[in-house]
């Protein structure tokens, strides 16, 4: 993350729905990877695609998805 990069704790908010229930779901994660969720029974299934970067000819990450 930027805040790794920067040397800097940064602090981000994600607000989102639930796919299955259509529920709010607010996470928040820090330039450490941490992170909570502020809904007490939520526990959303968070992945990180796997990118073979040598391979990508789109822009970014997000433009081959």
């Amino acid at each position: 993350m930027q805040g790794q990069l920067r040397r800097e704790l940064l602090i981000f908010a994600v607000e989102t729905e639930c796919a299955h229930c259509g529920e709010p779901i607010h996470i928040e994660m820090d330039s450490e990877l941490r992170y909570s969720v502020l809904e007490r029974d939520a526990a959303p299934l968070v992945f990180t695609p796997m990118v073979n970067f040598e391979r990508l000819e789109d822009p970014s990450i997000i433009d081959a998805f």
